[in-house]
């Protein structure tokens, strides 16, 4: 069903030991893409080389993860292509991330925090003793 204008992903890794992406060729995060990232934002600023792998393997680790994710979600609209609206609301429900620029320009909602009544009893206390 989906259209010739929905963007598609089209996933590569390349299989290293113990099953995981071997890091030459398929990693998106690399050291100098990292470096490069702290240094936007603070110049002066040096990570160890613990910290970079460490921060290198959370990213590599999410990736993996949203795309698992977003591979069912493509399964389960029985398609065989993984779309941007795959990744999208896998993003969106589980991580609370909407990444701007790509899927429908609709604006988003913004949702309200529930306030309970408990919380309003309080609210109307503190304003009834700060107008004494």
């Amino acid at each position: 069903m989906a259209n010739s204008t929905t963007p598609a992903l089209k996933v590569l890794t390349a299989a290293g030991p113990a099953g995981r992406s071997s890091p030459e060729g398929s990693q998106v995060l690399t050291k100098k893409k990292l470096q490069d990232l702290v240094r936007e934002i603070d110049p002066n600023e040096q990570l160890d080389e613990d910290v970079e792998e460490m921060l290198l393997q959370i990213a590599d680790d999410f990736i993996e993860s949203v795309v698992t994710a977003a591979c069912q979600l493509a399964r389960h609209r029985k398609s065989n292509t993984l779309e941007v609206k795959d990744v999208q609301l896998h993003l969106e429900r589980q991580w609370n991330m909407w990444i701007p620029g790509y899927g429908s320009d609709e604006i988003r909602p913004f949702k309200k925090a529930c306030t309970t009544e408990a919380h309003k009893q309080r609210m109307a206390l503190i304003r009834k003793t700060t107008k004494k």
